[in-house]
Formats: C-alpha cells, sequence, structure tokens
C-alpha cells in the first residue's frame, strides 16, 4: 500500500485523499510515497486550529515559549539522523549536505530561543512631565509561510522557530514534492510541548496556497520561491490587506580579479556552484573573469577540479552532489546547456546524461563548465537552478559590476581578490542584498537577515534574524500619565508638545 503524507492539523495528522500527487526519489524515479493535496475544507480547518490557538498562545510569557524552542532543538539534534534520511530520500541531498541544511535551520531555533530578550521593546522615563512613553512588539495572529522544495528543512525554520516565539501561531504550506522531512520536523515541535493549533501544516498546489493569500483570518505570509511565484504571492496578498516578504529568484555572480588566488577561488567556486545540484538560491552559477590570463587560469584549474566530482545517490556520503528534483527540471537544466552551446559558448566539461551506476532512471545531471558566454544568452539570463557554472570574460572589473548591476536579479555576489581597496569598492557599490569577499556563499548567520534586493525579494523586510522579528510583530507604542492627585490642567489648544 503507498505510504500518504498527510497534514498536521490542531496536533493531529489528518489525511485528505481526495487529491494526490506521487512524490518521487529522483536518484530512482521511483515514487514510493503520495501527498495528500489539501482541500478548502481541509486549508480552513487548518486556519480555524490556529485561530482557535492564538489568544491563549499570545498571552503565553514569551520564557515558556522559548523554553519550547529548546527542547525543540534538542529533539532535532537527537533526530538528525532520521530527518537527513527523509530529506535525501525525497530531494535527493546527500546526507552531508543534508546535514548542513539542517545544522543552519537548528541555528534559527537557536536565534528564537532568545525570544524574552528579543521581545523587551523599548522604554522612555519623563518624555515630558510625568509622562512615560514605551513601545511594545505585539503578535500579528496567524501567520503563514510557503516554501520551497530545495530546502525542506531550513527554510520552513528561518520561518516558524521565530513566528512563533513571537506570540503567533502558524500554518507552513511546504512544497509538495519533498513533504515528509517538513511534516516530521513539526511532529518534534509537538513533541517539545508546543499546544495544539499553534503549528499547522498543510500539503498541497495552488489551491492551498490561494486560501492562504486570501482568507482574511491570515495576516501575514512568507515565501521563498522563483521570481514570478513570488510576484503573484506578494501581489495577491497584499491587494488582500496582508503583510508579506516574498523571496524570489537569482543569479550570483562571483568575480575572479587578476590577483586572486585561483587555487582558492577554485576550491570554493565547486562547492558554490555544484553543492545541492546547485539547486540554491544562493549558488554561484556565474564567474565573471576579469582579464583572459585570469579566465584561462580559471577554466583550466575548474576542468582539472571537476574531474573528482561525483554524483550519485543521497546514503553514499562519498558523493559529492545528487540528482536533481524531477525529470522534468532535469530535461530543463540540460536544455539550458544545449541552448548555450547553440548560442556559440564553449562547453568544457559536459555532465548532460550522466551514467550512475545502479540508477539508471534517476534525474541525474553531471557538473558542467561552460566557457565564453555572454549576456545576451538565454542561458545566462536565467536562473538554472542546477550543477552548471558559467565563465563570462570581461576586460576591466567596473566592466564586471555592470553585468552584475544590470541584471534583473540581486540575491547574492562574490568577489575573489587579495586587494582591500577592490574588495571595499565592490561591496559598497554592487547592487546586490548579501555580498561575499572571498566568501562564495554569504548566507547570514541566524542573528543577521537573509534577502536580496531588486527581483529577488518582494517586500520591505528580509527573512529571519532582526527583520523576522519586525515582521512578525507590529509595533504598539504607549504614551502614560498619572499626574499629581488633586492637579488639574487646563484646555490646551496647542499641538502638544
Amino acid at each position: 500500500m503507498t505510504n500518504v503524507v498527510g497534514h498536521l492539523i490542531n496536533g493531529v495528522v489528518v489525511n485528505d485523499t481526495e487529491r494526490t500527487q506521487d512524490v518521487f526519489n529522483p536518484a530512482t524515479g521511483a515514487s514510493e510515497t503520495q501527498v495528500a493535496l489539501a482541500s478548502k475544507k481541509t486549508m480552513e480547518d487548518a486556519i480555524a486550529a490556529a485561530e482557535a490557538a492564538y489568544p491563549e498562545w499570545r498571552n503565553t510569557p514569551a520564557i515558556k515559549r522559548a523554553r519550547v524552542m529548546f527542547r525543540f532543538k534538542e529533539l532535532l539534534e537527537e533526530n538528525a539522523d532520521k530527518i537527513c534520511a527523509l530529506i535525501g530520500q525525497e530531494h535527493g541531498k546527500i546526507s552531508h549536505d543534508a546535514a548542513g541544511e539542517l545544522q543552519r535551520g537548528i541555528e534559527n531555533v537557536e536565534f528564537a530561543c532568545g525570544a524574552p530578550e528579543l521581545l523587551k521593546g523599548e522604554f522612555s522615563k519623563n518624555v515630558g512631565p510625568n509622562i512615560d512613553s514605551w513601545s511594545e512588539f505585539q503578535p500579528l495572529g496567524v501567520v503563514a509561510g510557503i516554501t520551497p522544495f530545495n530546502f525542506p528543512a531550513m527554510v520552513p525554520m528561518w520561518m516558524f522557530p521565530l513566528a512563533i516565539v513571537c506570540g503567533n501561531t502558524f500554518i507552513l504550506k511546504p512544497s509538495e514534492r519533498d513533504p515528509s522531512s517538513t511534516l516530521y520536523i513539526a511532529q518534534l515541535l509537538q513533541e517539545a510541548g508546543l499546544p495544539d493549533g499553534v503549528m499547522n501544516v498543510v500539503n498541497g498546489d495552488k489551491e492551498a496556497v490561494d486560501v492562504l493569500l486570501t482568507d482574511e483570518r491570515i495576516k501575514a505570509v512568507s515565501f521563498v520561491g522563483s521570481t514570478p511565484i513570488a510576484e503573484y504571492i506578494y501581489a495577491t496578498a497584499n491587494a488582500n490587506g496582508k503583510r508579506c516578504q516574498a523571496l524570489g529568484g537569482a543569479k550570483n555572480h562571483a568575480i575572479v580579479m587578476p590577483d586572486a588566488d585561483i587555487d582558492n577561488a577554485v576550491n570554493q567556486l565547486t562547492g558554490a556552484a555544484f553543492g545541492s545540484s546547485g539547486e540554491r538560491c544562493m549558488a554561484l552559477s556565474v564567474a565573471v573573469a576579469v582579464g583572459d590570463e585570469a579566465g584561462d587560469a580559471l577554466v583550466a584549474k575548474m576542468t582539472e577540479a571537476m574531474k573528482g566530482l561525483t554524483v550519485g545517490a543521497y546514503d553514499n556520503a562519498s558523493n559529492d552532489f545528487g540528482p536533481v528534483i524531477t525529470a522534468a527540471h532535469k530535461e530543463k537544466v540540460q536544455g539550458y546547456i544545449t541552448s548555450a552551446e547553440q548560442d556559440g559558448a564553449k562547453i568544457v566539461v559536459d555532465g548532460r546524461d550522466p551514467k550512475v551506476d545502479g540508477y539508471d532512471n534517476g534525474f541525474f545531471v553531471g557538473a558542467t563548465l561552460i566557457d565564453n558566454v555572454t549576456a545576451n544568452m538565454d542561458s545566462y539570463d536565467a536562473e538554472i537552478f542546477g550543477p552548471v557554472l558559467q565563465v563570462v570574460r570581461v576586460k576591466t572589473m567596473e566592466e564586471a559590476m555592470k553585468l552584475i548591476n544590470d541584471h534583473e536579479y540581486g540575491n547574492g555576489t562574490c568577489i575573489f581578490t587579495r586587494d582591500g581597496e577592490a574588495a571595499r569598492y565592490f561591496s559598497d557599490n554592487i547592487q546586490v542584498g548579501m555580498v561575499g569577499i572571498n566568501v562564495p556563499l554569504p548566507v547570514p548567520v541566524a542573528y543577521h537577515s537573509f534577502g536580496g534586493w531588486k527581483r529577488s525579494l518582494f517586500g520591505d523586510l528580509h527573512a529571519y534574524g532582526p527583520d523576522g522579528v519586525r515582521f512578525y510583530t507590529k509595533r504598539k507604542t504607549i504614551t502614560q500619565r498619572w499626574p499629581s492627585s488633586g492637579v488639574r490642567e487646563g484646555i490646551s489648544m496647542s499641538f502638544p508638545s
């Protein structure tokens, strides 16, 4: 009998099997699991559960909310092997990479454990005669998160731990492509002592998403995914009066300067371009070599480094990366490689249709290196989201920066250089939200905030960290006076000062 991944509503796993969808193991190409796709009624049940749980949870002291997160962190660590196996089975991510993803999620839980400090508010005494003023940060109510397939553990933990410790109740709509690890993590949160209804998980497709975007009981929506969907999420949520942060696509460039440590740059680019099969919104997919000498050295050394890379199944830790998520995505990635070749680029290392022993039907794409790419090629413009590194050659740093600043996406970028002046100029003037100096994946730690610029982010606040606290709370400012007994002021028609 096929296993069906259900929903977590009001502390209970329920199945809504009127509509289901296959969940594939991308290494084998086979489906042994299905996921239930929520109906409108199921969505409304989840929202009703979150709404009912909100008043009591809102008034639960922040320290008690934090204690749930402390226990949750322990359970995540105790069950890490099972979580990573579930990620590998449905996403294809190699075990060591899944462990890294989970650890970055746990770091966001650790940040959320600081709720008593994060929510302290601000106080000013005697702003006027016997007048005190303070601000406090109150929860919004029922909030929702819509998360992508590429980080089924980490990205949801960018959202719900912080939202929950801020006093909100939460509805998570994870990717229907790899739902099992996300549901299991939510069950661990229940085991940690979270009251029923505070955290709900509903699996589904656009029908489920549209309920979250239009139901007036949902006060805010967080989203991570592609830019076209991010635009739709942001516009629809705003039209329905909701607060929204929608993180979209990326095309991340690394500038390789003539003075760069090429060996270090190659090592860093190899992991940043091909790790997780390139299915990261922070993947470095374009290397911009300044000068042909740097370009030739980079291509030669990358070609050599890539000879040792292995693509395969998640449970062999000696593999470097796994398959892409679906057969359709494999075809799309390989189509961009072919497109680049037809447009005149040089395929230096060709990863199309690799042979993986024992996994003939898997969705594998090998590491691919393409040289002489130009900005007018379709493969350059698009977010390929696969293990493909394209090399663009320019003559000057200014030309390289113009390429990056002219691109519609502004998520992440990096420069490899030994020159502090160049690095400082780059970081000051590049129009990108997250910048690395000899750091290829400049993903902010949990106590900073994550987000790009331009069409990589729709909304005013970035994800997690300090911006996350502000996103999941609303400021209330209170000004009070307790005049001395018997003292009464006369009427004043002037604006108070």
